[in-house]
């Protein structure tokens, strides 16, 4: 289909519209992901590393979508067990997966030592942040761009999809990082979605699907609840200021 035909195609902007969504809903958890690496930098290097961190994700995201071949090939078994498949698919998730449960486990940890989350940031470089942000944008993208192959029948509405999704998260980053900072409960949270999500990689590497609305309507809920939390808890000190 020429572009012509594509740009006049009302079928083709449909699927633009609905994947450019579904590929912001999929970027939440690696919004978060970022919010809460970037948090553990000084505070002059938390922009920088959110705006790096999502634009190697662009990166990655248009190179496997440019080896589509290869990405449809990693869903084919390449070993079994009895009767479990496995392919590099499982396998990433689940890496990834154990990866966000150590991880957000971890920073649960510091987040409520004290002592322990002073020590962890002297010793955290900015080189480390980024390798622990490549690690994870290699399993959201992964897991984006297959969606994406799945929704989708023409490279150009996946790939424009993709840019329209980072945009947006570039521009929501700072904003959503710095009100996870001031906020500690609101960073607790972030760090339950971070074990969630986890949880969800290595049931989907082991081959136990879970629906993806399932877990957002939790982490909507959650959100809902923590939102009206904090307008009570303003709404306490204006009172008291008064």
């Amino acid at each position: 289909m020429d572009v012509l035909a594509l740009l006049t195609d009302p079928a083709a902007w449909a699927s633009l519209a609905a994947l450019t969504a579904l590929e912001i809903v999929l970027g939440i958890d690696n919004l978060i992901f970022l919010s809460i690496v970037a948090s553990r930098l000084p505070a002059h290097q938390q922009n920088t590393a959110r705006r790096l961190g999502l634009s190697l994700a662009l990166l990655m995201r248009l190179g496997l979508l440019a080896g589509i071949a290869w990405i449809v090939g990693l869903t084919e078994p390449i070993a079994s067990i009895g009767d479990f498949e496995i392919s590099w698919r499982d396998i990433i998730m689940l890496g990834g997966g154990l990866f966000l449960l150590a991880k957000g486990t971890l920073e649960i940890h510091h987040t409520m030592e004290e002592q322990h989350t002073e020590a962890s940031t002297a010793g955290r470089g900015f080189a480390m942040a980024i390798v622990q942000i490549v690690l994870l944008d290699i399993v959201f993208s992964l897991d984006s761009v297959i969606t994406a192959v799945g929704m989708a029948d023409h490279l150009s509405v996946m790939v424009t999809a993709v840019v329209i999704s980072m945009i947006v998260m570039l521009v929501a980053a700072e904003p959503v990082g710095n009100f996870v900072n001031r906020h500690p409960t609101v960073k607790m949270l972030a760090l339950a979605f971070l074990v969630l999500v986890g949880t969800m990689l290595v049931a989907e590497g082991l081959h136990f699907h879970v629906p993806r609305g399932y877990v957002y309507f939790a982490i909507a809920f959650s959100a809902g609840v923590e939102a009206l939390n904090l307008m009570a808890r303003r709404k306490r000190l204006v009172v008291k200021a008064n």
